[in-house]
């Protein structure tokens, strides 16, 4: 089962207190690239993958139109502030863990995904889960911590000489990495940039746009403190289609 963090009473309230979590999709730096990266959702049947507080689920009707929403996650914590934030029936909320999820066939034109699939330990099986859920021609959003990100053990930027640098721990040699992120001892599952398109590929989706997210002249003049996320990427956005 996936690590549920969430549902830990100090994790959950370190994260509720974070910019993403108390503004929604406008908090994350990330959100106009990925926004960018979206299909037309008017009349579609849209899966949100790790939901959270449910600010995609609402943004897709309230936005674009989508005919119905479901947001799957495996935090009863998060589940419950989606639900008290939600009055639209047209979305719904379930609990589900990512690693022994089975998704309908053919059910959705969206599938969409943000900072979840790096608890997962088994992705292939899940973007595969991902693919036969999917319409022809459906498409396949998420935001992933880049692999620059998540290769070192414990991250955080060391100082030698005057300068700062981002640490690389192993690269290549994929797997659980345990770090100290608003709890201890935080389990998630590093892998390279290759291996998260390969395995897209070898499951049969085509990939469409990449994205090694950094900041934007005007994000920079707007907050200098996001100088250091053009030293390395901290997202990993893809778009892919069925």
């Amino acid at each position: 089962m996936t690590q549920n963090i969430y549902d830990q009473d100090n994790f959950f309230a370190g994260y509720s207190r974070l910019r993403r979590s108390q503004e929604g999709l406008a908090g994350a730096p990330e959100w106009a690239s990925l926004q960018a990266m979206l299909p037309d959702m008017t009349d579609k049947r849209v899966l949100d993958l790790g939901c959270g507080f449910g600010w995609f689920c609402r943004w897709a009707r309230e936005h674009h139109g989508a005919a119905e929403v479901l947001g799957i996650d495996v935090s009863e914590k998060m589940l419950a502030r989606a639900r008290v934030t939600t009055s639209d029936p047209a979305i719904g909320y379930a609990r589900g863990d990512m690693e022994t999820l089975t998704l309908a066939r053919d059910s959705y034109d969206l599938v969409y995904s943000s900072l979840a699939f790096h608890y997962i330990a088994d992705l292939a099986r899940l973007f595969g889960e991902i693919h036969a859920s999917l319409a022809p021609g459906g498409a396949f959003v998420f935001s992933v911590e880049h692999p620059l990100y998540t290769a070192p053990s414990e991250p955080g930027w060391t100082e030698s000489g005057g300068r700062k640098t981002w640490p690389l721990d192993s690269y290549l040699k994929e797997g659980p990495r345990r770090t100290d992120w608003l709890a201890k001892d935080v389990l998630k599952y590093h892998r390279s940039l290759s291996t998260y398109l390969n395995t897209l590929l070898a499951t049969g989706f085509t990939l469409r746009y990449i994205e090694e997210w950094g900041p934007t002249d005007a994000q920079l003049a707007a907050n200098p403190a996001l100088a250091e996320e053009r030293d390395r990427p901290t997202f990993l956005l893809v778009s892919a289609r069925r």
